[in-house]
């Protein structure tokens, strides 16, 4: 799914305007990226969090040139879904069979 097909998604829902639509879920990703560089985790019940790891400076290499380059450190932001989003997504499918039954 594209933001595109969000927007139109909660335009539908919502019976709103597109315009009104991307306003909502621009808020939404931008309190997240503002959340996360302040060093905030985001929790979201029933979906999971996001939270920032630190990355380590390291020597790695140019694939070009296989020249020593140096990476600095830096923090990467990640997603850890949760329980209830992995059951929603590995569970029983569209004909009722599990997919670990497949």
């Amino acid at each position: 799914m594209t933001k595109a097909e969000l927007v139109e998604e909660v335009s539908r829902v919502v019976e709103m305007n597109r315009r009104d639509s991307e306003v909502i879920v621009d808020t939404i990703f931008k309190s997240i990226v503002q959340a996360l560089r302040a060093g905030e985790k985001i929790e979201i019940r029933g979906f999971g969090s996001f939270r920032t790891r630190q990355r380590q400076a390291r020597i790695g290499r140019n694939p070009k040139t296989g020249a020593r380059v140096e990476v600095p450190a830096k923090r990467i932001p990640y997603f850890k879904p949760s329980k209830e989003l992995k059951e929603l997504v590995n569970g029983p499918g569209p004909t009722g069979e599990s997919p670990a039954a497949s």
